[in-house]
């Protein structure tokens, strides 16, 4: 029996980059712009510095993430990232502009919110009423404070009791670990928890390696739903409470 539901969030609860029209409609530059906006903002206070080698630096720094986030399972936080960046321009700053750098970098998504999954919050209220929900979710930019925020400020949070970020608990999806976090906290058998998710990698094999359950979304995208293995696949949140109960 099913007694926990997990929930990644991006693509799953929030739609990511859905606050670009947003950001655009306002004047303000897409975030990858206004990223190389706040460092060369900052880095300008005390040197002069290229554009351009503040763009290659802030690539490569991309690039060596993603290769450590799929290939290692974890998540560099904003200031680690930042870190790299610098080095990388062999810049230094005082310790106050590296936090406004991390801060102005970390609360993007909070100031300019991303919109909700069509019928999320409505299947969330649903499945409280039966089960534990929890959260576990990779952190990109925003780290976990912040998306406990856009949560608590659509209502959401008091639905969650334990959540799971990357850059709190040190390992990502599919790390069992995140998973068995989950487990311990709720007193429950792995195999006891089903997990939402959009990625085939993450949020599917992730779950199936500790024996949980695993569901995938396409309610915002469908990543490949055709060869999935997932054990049931959602493609609208009405119908999300009669998914579980088919596990």
């Amino acid at each position: 029996m099913i007694k926990v539901i997990t929930f990644d969030l991006w693509d799953t609860v929030f739609i990511d980059d859905s606050d670009e029209p947003k950001r655009k409609k306002m004047g303000l530059d897409p975030k990858p712009v206004e990223r190389r906006n706040i460092v060369q903002n900052i880095l300008e206070k005390s040197t002069s510095i290229s554009r351009e080698h503040i763009n290659v630096a802030y690539n490569v720094t991309d690039t060596a993430f993603r290769h450590v986030w799929y290939q290692q399972n974890t998540t560099w936080t904003v200031a680690e990232r930042l870190d790299v960046l610098l080095k990388g321009l062999g810049q230094k700053i005082p310790e106050e502009d590296f936090k406004e750098m991390v801060r102005l970098h970390e609360e993007m998504e909070l100031d300019i919110m991303p919109d909700l999954a069509p019928n999320i919050t409505e299947a969330i209220q649903e499945l409280s009423k039966k089960y534990k929900l929890a959260v576990i979710s990779d952190a990109i930019f925003s780290p976990g404070r912040v998306l406990r925020g856009i949560l608590e400020n659509y209502g959401l949070l008091q639905y969650f009791e334990s959540f799971v970020f990357s850059d709190e608990v040190g390992c990502a999806k599919p790390n069992p670990e995140v998973f068995n976090i989950i487990a311990k906290h709720f007193k429950v058998k792995p195999s006891e928890i089903a997990h939402i998710g959009d990625r085939e990698e993450k949020d599917i094999d992730g779950p199936h390696a500790v024996n949980a359950k695993a569901i995938l979304t396409t309610v915002v995208l469908d990543r490949g739903s055709k060869s999935s293995k997932a054990d049931v696949i959602c493609n609208n949140y009405n119908n999300l409470l009669d998914c579980v109960s088919t596990l």
